[in-house]
């Protein structure tokens, strides 16, 4: 199993920070990969958050198991209590849906402000999740405007500023989290497969292996029919399938590992989720 490197001192600093905005808003959307809708949850999310209403929004979802998906919404949504949503990048036509959640989890703060005497302001809302989940890319869909930073290394979004969404939402973008504490190194190695771990911390050979692993057990013939091979799930037999070899013909991992992550993460290969199935076991 790889092993991956964190660094406290930046983690902490960033949840201390995120408390604190936590502390400004009225509706926290929550971001997931779609791809790893368990693993990329916020290990400590409901002490982190305490009672604020969760729009939860699982990202990437044109990556994902459209039929899994399903059902880890249909999970989410029992689970918490809370409003889950599918949404991609590639697509527009969620924005309404996310307002209108975002105003209708807002509706009873805003009552209590004109009940007190005040005129009824804007909602305020934060994003939040784990590195490279996209956040930035919901924010810049819901401005319509793409002013925040984008990019698809791990945690690139550095600033925190407001953003009129429209005259009911102001947004506040934050940076994203990796956990203080990563005691599942299982699920940190899948965040690691989806991009959402600085490269600095794992060995793409390690990590590509692991990937193999789990799409061996869950998707196989996907798997089979891209890179054409058969029972041998390894890098060295679709390194040997493309004929990369190295010295002493010694098949070239280190560059089919880059490979097999970039197609896993493009959705080349299919669409997939990694995690386990946990409709069955609602209380696990």
């Amino acid at each position: 199993m790889a092993h991956i490197h964190w660094y406290p001192g930046h983690i902490a600093k960033a949840e201390k920070k995120l408390k604190e905005l936590v502390n400004l808003v009225d509706v926290v959307i929550e971001v997931l990969d779609a791809r790893i809708p368990e693993s990329s949850v916020y290990p400590d999310i409901k002490k982190l958050l305490g009672e604020k209403p969760r729009l939860i929004v699982l990202n990437k979802a044109d990556l994902a198991d459209e039929t899994k998906l399903k059902n880890w919404i249909d999970f989410y949504k029992k689970q918490t209590g809370f409003p889950v949503i599918a949404s991609c990048v590639s697509k527009n036509n969620d924005i309404s849906i996310i307002v209108n959640k975002v105003i209708e989890l807002a509706k009873p703060k805003i009552d209590k402000l004109v009940a007190k005497g005040l005129l009824p302001r804007p909602a305020r809302v934060v994003v939040v999740g784990m590195p490279n989940v996209g956040k930035s890319s919901i924010i810049n869909k819901l401005i319509k405007k793409g002013k925040t930073k984008v990019g698809a290394k791990a945690g690139v979004t550095r600033q925190q500023q407001w953003v009129r969404v429209n005259p009911k939402i102001d947004l506040l973008d934050t940076p994203g989290i990796i956990p203080l504490k990563q005691e599942d190194q299982f699920k940190a190695g899948k965040l690691a497969m989806v991009n959402s771990v600085s490269e600095n911390a794992y060995e793409n050979e390690e990590v590509a292996r692991e990937l193999l692993e789990i799409l061996k057990t869950k998707y196989p013939q996907a798997v089979k029919d891209y890179y054409n091979i058969d029972e041998d799930f390894s890098l060295e037999a679709i390194a040997l399938s493309r004929n990369w070899i190295v010295k002493n013909s010694q098949p070239d991992t280190v560059r089919t590992a880059v490979m097999v992550l970039t197609d896993f993460r493009a959705g080349r290969i299919g669409k997939f989720i990694l995690d386990d199935d946990k409709i069955e076991n609602q209380d696990s």
